[in-house]
């Protein structure tokens, strides 16, 4: 996955598809992670969760954080995230 992430939201998307990828479930990933399937559930939304719980749940996944220069996004990027922003409000 090339995508940048930019907002919880985004790596939540990105957790839930690499798990799913892997054909891991909440529970097994939890497990491995020593956290309860909440915190998996509340990463993948791209709600409020622990520094740690992230690493913990990358580390179950096979998973690394790398950290790059933001950069300005491009306008593929900025006209997707308006387009998520307008199905939210119709949905």
């Amino acid at each position: 996955m090339d995508d940048k992430i930019r907002l919880p939201k985004d790596l939540g998307t990105a957790l839930q598809q690499r798990r799913k990828a892997a054909k891991l479930s909440v529970t097994a990933v939890a497990q491995r992670a020593g956290k309860a399937r909440d915190v998996v559930y509340r990463l993948e939304r791209g709600d409020e969760a622990s520094v740690s719980s992230l690493m913990a749940v990358l580390n179950a996944m096979g998973l690394v954080l790398r950290l790059e220069s933001a950069g300005l996004p491009t306008l593929q990027e900025v006209q997707a995230r308006f387009a998520a922003d307008e199905d939210d409000d119709a949905a």
